[in-house]
């Protein structure tokens, strides 16, 4: 998790979009959210966060394939207290891990 999320940043996810999609509802919360084909726009609060991602090549280590989704961020009318509240939730649900 970062101490600071600027108003525009982007992610390489390790994930499929199927799982992406059905991880979002949850990574969002109770902001009011509407879909669109590889975008999605949230409400939070007086500001707002638009989504926009692309499928890209998988990452391959040896025999490993990892999917990849690119996931661009922009928020907009948020402070950086505000941004850092609504991602610290999301990367929290977004999180997965293995051991």
């Amino acid at each position: 998790m970062q101490s600071f999320y600027p108003e525009r940043f982007e992610r390489d996810m390790g994930c499929t979009e199927a799982e992406w999609l059905r991880w979002l509802p949850a990574a969002i919360g109770e902001h009011h959210w509407k879909s669109q084909e590889r975008s999605a726009g949230v409400r939070i609060g007086d500001g707002a966060l638009g989504l926009k991602w692309q499928v890209a090549e998988p990452r391959v280590i040896a025999l490993v394939r990892m999917p990849r989704l690119l996931v661009s961020f922009r928020f907009a009318g948020l402070d950086d207290a505000r941004r850092y509240a609504f991602m610290k939730r999301f990367d929290l649900y977004m999180q997965r891990g293995g051991g």
